[in-house]
């Protein structure tokens, strides 16, 4: 409990001193809990049901559903402040962050930043361009209890430029059309922001769509280390040797950047899989063993020396590039392979937390539900890493020791609901009804 109090406080420090900020910094911090606590899915019902029944708030709901609707919540504010609470956010001397982006089907027709996106984990019997959000989100990956965790940084919708152009009901924010920006200026502002506020050097892990010449120049081709990539390679990529050293005279001229071609990744992948070592890598929650090849080559793709690992299994391989000379093959492979974390993130968003069954349909309400989904998913994952110990996972599945997301939420459930927890956070009124909250949250749990 003391945990939380430790957590809330300065969230609610970014609400105002007047007479509304003092209710709306309550409402903040139970609303927020109500989302973490696993009652039901998050839709703005659910939360007022749970604010009554669960914590004993007296709220109206045409207030609350105000509140949820508010265009003036400190958002900004509120995730510095979250950032600021990240117990050592680096690792080894630098911030590692993921990024990728998800949709979020919906079927209500007018609700803000909707379109046709394509979706390429469509099934057979699905839609390839299925109603949905398109949410481009970063998160930092961070190694919690000795496994490894996605905490949600910031996100951003994105929306296509046509739709933009056509003015339609669904871009538009207090009756004005949002300005039109790519996923990789988004993408770009999100990480300079990151970047500004730690002060440290930040690796994006990403895919092969990110980690190209179109993030790597909008972030001024690393601005001198401060920015390095780690990503998929495509399989089509050319790769080239480093130009020849003359120590001879040369003729007038600018001197050659690139050296012989050295064929696509593919065709290098082939040719080096009898040089592959044996490495011992913390993958996926494991040591596991990984045979994989390493060279230093020029790009002309992003204009720069890079450091290619081809990881093989079997009659596969991955290849794997990133613009930071100085990361071992053992480091590259887990980084990328924490990567998929963050799929694992919008899964517990979008499922767990219950982000995707919401039905809210105008810009701020839109706005204000994720932010509250994404925070309440780093607020989990920052509870868990002050824990003194490492939770135990109740559902015990084969192959998997580590905790869970969900183990994490009903610790928070139990310290949130506890009658010392309300002289702490003090609220207006609670709820007598213990023994039947215990019992529904062993049930929903």
């Amino acid at each position: 409990m003391f945990i939380l109090h430790d957590l809330l406080t300065p969230l609610q420090a970014e609400f105002s001193n007047t007479a509304q900020g003092q209710k709306r910094r309550v409402w903040f911090a139970y609303t927020l809990l109500a989302v973490v606590v696993p009652f039901t899915s998050s839709i703005t019902s659910n939360l007022l049901r749970a604010l009554q029944t669960l914590f004993g708030l007296k709220l109206q709901s045409q207030r609350f559903y105000t509140f949820m609707a508010s265009s003036t919540l400190p958002w900004k504010g509120l995730w510095q402040a979250m950032w600021g609470m990240i117990p050592s956010p680096a690792t080894e001397e630098r911030i590692i962050v993921a990024l990728d982006d998800s949709i979020n089907p919906k079927s209500g027709r007018k609700i803000f930043g909707c379109s046709h996106f394509h979706d390429h984990a469509a099934k057979g019997n699905q839609s390839s361009y299925p109603w949905s959000q398109c949410i481009l989100a970063i998160g930092l990956l961070k190694k919690i209890k000795s496994r490894w965790a996605c905490l949600p940084l910031d996100f951003r919708f994105y929306m296509m430029q046509k739709d933009i152009e056509a003015e339609s009901d669904n871009v538009q924010r207090h009756g004005k059309v949002l300005p039109f920006e790519s996923k990789m200026v988004q993408a770009a502002t999100m990480i300079k922001d990151i970047r500004q506020y730690f002060q440290q050097s930040v690796l994006i892990v990403t895919d092969s769509w990110f980690g190209n010449n179109g993030l790597w120049s909008r972030l001024d081709r690393g601005s001198e280390g401060f920015y390095h990539l780690l990503s998929r390679m495509r399989t089509n990529i050319t790769l080239y040797d480093f130009a020849s050293t003359y120590k001879e005279k040369r003729k007038a001229g600018r001197p050659r950047k690139y050296g012989n071609r050295l064929g696509s990744v593919k065709d290098c992948a082939t040719k080096w899989w009898k040089s592959a070592q044996t490495y011992t890598v913390f993958l996926y929650s494991k040591k596991r063993e990984v045979q994989a090849y390493s060279k230093t080559v020029m790009l002309k793709t992003i204009k720069c020396p890079v450091r290619i690992v081809w990881v093989y299994r079997k009659t596969r391989y991955v290849a794997l590039m990133t613009t930071d000379l100085t990361l071992s093959v053992k480091q590259i492979i887990e980084y990328y392979g924490a990567r998929w974390k963050i799929e694992s993130g919008f899964k517990e968003i979008k499922q767990e937390i219950g982000s995707s069954k919401s039905q809210v349909r105008n810009a701020d309400s839109v706005l204000n539900h994720l932010n509250f989904c994404m925070m309440a998913a780093t607020l989990t994952w920052i509870y868990a890493d002050r824990l003194q110990h490492a939770p135990d996972r109740r559902y015990k599945i084969r192959g998997r020791a580590g905790f869970a997301f969900s183990d994490v939420r009903r610790i928070i459930a139990e310290a949130a609901l506890s009658s010392n927890f309300y002289r702490v956070c003090p609220i207006p009124a609670q709820t007598p009804q213990k023994s039947f909250i215990k019992t529904l949250l062993r049930m929903v749990a």
